[in-house]
Formats: C-alpha cells, sequence, structure tokens
C-alpha cells in the first residue's frame, strides 16, 4: 500500500469562515478550531472547507471498505478494464504475493486479450491506484471509526495521514498529546 499526500487546501479559509461566527480576527482562530475540532453537531463544520487530494495504490479489499465513505469523497480510479491487458502482471501489482501459477494463468490470459476472464479471476490483493480527494470532516471520521479495524491497511492509512497531513492535530485526538 502507497499513500501519498498531492496537494492541501482550505487551512485559512477555514480559520476565515470561523471568524464571521466569533466575529474576530483569523490569528484568534486557531485556538478556536482546536476547541471545536472533535465537537460534532455542526460545531467542527470548518473541516469540510480543508480539502487533501491523496494517490494511493491499495488492494481491491482495501477499497471495498473505503467506499463506505461516499459522501464528501471523489475518486478516480485506474481501470481494470482499460488497463489488465495492456503489459504481463508481476508479484508487485500485488499487496501480497499471489500463487505462481495463478499468475502465470493471469499472464495466459492477458497475452490472449481476455480482459474480462483476468477480471473474473483477479485476487483481491490486486493493487488498484486511485486519486482520491476528500476532506478534514471525513479524515476525521475514517481515523476515528477505523483505528482498531483489523484490516491492517486501516492503519497504515491512518498512520500516513496523520504523518503527511499539515494539520495532524484536527484530525485526531492523540496527535494532540
Amino acid at each position: 500500500m502507497k499513500i501519498r499526500i498531492i496537494e492541501e487546501h482550505g487551512y485559512s479559509s477555514a480559520l476565515l469562515g470561523l471568524c464571521l461566527s466569533y466575529n474576530q480576527d483569523s490569528e484568534r482562530m486557531a485556538a478556536v478550531a482546536e476547541k471545536l475540532r472533535f465537537k460534532g453537531d455542526g460545531h467542527n463544520k470548518f473541516l469540510e472547507t480543508i480539502a487533501v487530494w491523496m494517490d494511493i495504490d491499495a488492494a481491491r479489499y482495501f477499497w471495498q471498505q473505503f467506499d463506505t465513505y461516499r459522501i464528501g469523497v471523489t475518486k478516480q480510479s485506474e481501470s481494470t478494464m482499460h488497463t489488465i491487458t495492456t503489459r504481463p502482471l508481476q508479484q508487485d501489482d500485488f499487496e501480497h504475493p499471489i500463487p505462481t501459477a495463478h499468475l502465470q494463468h493471469l499472464n495466459a490470459l492477458i497475452a490472449d486479450e481476455q480482459w474480462q476472464s483476468v477480471k473474473h479471476d483477479l485476487p483481491e490483493s490486486f493493487l488498484q491506484r486511485r486519486i482520491v480527494c476528500l476532506n478534514y470532516m471525513i479524515l476525521q471520521r475514517m481515523i476515528r471509526q477505523r483505528r482498531t479495524h483489523r484490516l491492517a491497511e486501516w492503519r497504515t492509512f491512518i498512520n500516513e495521514v496523520l504523518r503527511q497531513t499539515e494539520h495532524p492535530e484536527l484530525l485526531d485526538e492523540g496527535a494532540c498529546e
């Protein structure tokens, strides 16, 4: 699994929006944002205006769970229909090694350009790349809901988000300590 934040924007604008509610200058709003970040019920709606674009390579089984988060998330993915037969597959195209005989089977189907058969037989550990646009509100929810998930990829995702975002203290109470 590979995760890279491509862009992050909106922190200053989010604080400016908070100014409207508190009739104060934006320099004081960072402290207000820290007080409101985990309140929920609309108190932390400023988090929705901080946008993050990510480049993620993850196994299909991870994407199935990631797709639970539909509101406020836009995804563009690598199309297996259009790309699966462009080259032979290798072990590093999978999150976990697959049996050599199965890899050979897939590559024989690819050589014959039988993309539908390849898709049918493709293991869940096949890595798919997506460009994802979401916001701090969604990231905070993912961290809260998936922190103790038994799928190890969620811990990897959370750790990388907290390591790479500009304001992890807005996403995770543990990052504040």
